[in-house]
């Protein structure tokens, strides 16, 4: 699941991008020359659809975390038991071992 995080920390793109012309007016699309007749073609991009569906599942389960971060106050003296929880759900969906000695 560490697609995502890995590419983009990177500065790599995610997903395999196609370029395609489209019609801003029928949205018909092309690829990979635009036509010669009357549309007004832009260039476009498209991923695969199972990639991006793949994308969006690692997203959302990096953002149940994210919202837990946000949303959850640890009862007292439970601070470092619930960080080391949300951390461990962390590395796990980032596909991350814990540091040596810690």
């Amino acid at each position: 699941m560490s697609t995502l995080v890995s590419a983009a920390s990177k500065g790599k793109t995610a997903v395999e991008r196609y370029d395609a012309w489209q019609c801003i007016g029928c949205g018909k699309i092309e690829a990979p020359q635009p036509c010669i007749g009357v549309c007004r073609d832009v260039k476009v991009q498209f991923v695969s659809a199972a990639e991006y569906d793949a994308l969006a599942c690692e997203a959302e389960a990096l953002r149940s975390v994210v919202r837990q971060i946000a949303t959850i106050t640890p009862r007292a003296g439970e601070f470092e038991r619930s960080y080391r929880g949300l951390q461990s759900r962390a590395r796990e969906l980032l596909g991350k071992r814990p540091p040596a000695g810690g």
